[in-house]
This record gives C-alpha cells, structure tokens and sequence, in this order.
C-alpha cells in the first residue's frame, strides 16, 4: 500500500468522525521523521478520542501497522504514527497553540478536500 493510499484511508477515518480543518502536510524533503503529517482537532475529548479510534480501526481493517498511539486518555494531541505517516489529532485549544503548519510551513501542503465527500 502506497503512503498516499495511507493517507487517504486516515484522512477519510479523521472526517468520518467530523475532524475539523483536516490538514496534509507533504514532509518529504523537509523532515526525516515521516512523509506525510496529517493534522487535525476535535472541539472536545470525547472527539478527539473517537477520531483517534477511527483512525486506529481504519489502519488495523487496512493492514497499516500502528507504530505508537500517544495521548489518547489525556485527548488534547493524539499521536497516531503509521510509519511514514504521522497523524495529529489535536483538540482545538491544542492546535492553536501548537500551530504545526506555521513550524512546518515550508512543507506543502496536499489538497484532498476533493477526495473526502
């Protein structure tokens, strides 16, 4: 399976539970830790833990292996790390204060919008 494909399932996982401004940045190049980051929030804990489960579920249907999940009791930044995919589940307050896309702003930025209704 290729990481794009990786991608897509996550991403698709994130909005099946309602995940807000879904993110995909393109790390190639920018970072050795992975190739894809895919970030998004939830407005409380409880959805934040259920996207975190989704994606988890979705990766396991799929055969991606899950290669650490941090932050899922505590629901202010789920870690999901897939390898070369690495997805952020942020709660919203979480987000604007960490504000990954401005740290990592000289990744580009993947349009999937299309790919997920």
């Amino acid at each position: 399976m290729s990481e794009k494909d990786i991608v897509l399932i996550t991403a698709k996982a994130a909005d099946d539970k309602r995940a807000e401004e879904i993110t995909v940045l393109d790390m190639r190049g920018v970072s050795l830790v992975a190739d894809y980051f895919i970030i998004c929030h939830g407005n409380s804990e409880k959805q934040v833990q259920a996207i975190a489960r989704e994606v988890k579920d979705k990766a396991l249907e799929n055969d991606i292996g899950i290669k650490r999940l941090e932050g899922f009791d505590e629901a202010r930044w789920v870690l999901c790390d897939l390898g070369d995919v690495i997805v952020h589940i942020f709660h919203r307050d979480e987000r604007i204060y960490y504000n990954l896309e401005r740290l990592w702003g000289d990744a580009p930025r993947v349009n999937i919008q299309e790919r997920l209704v």
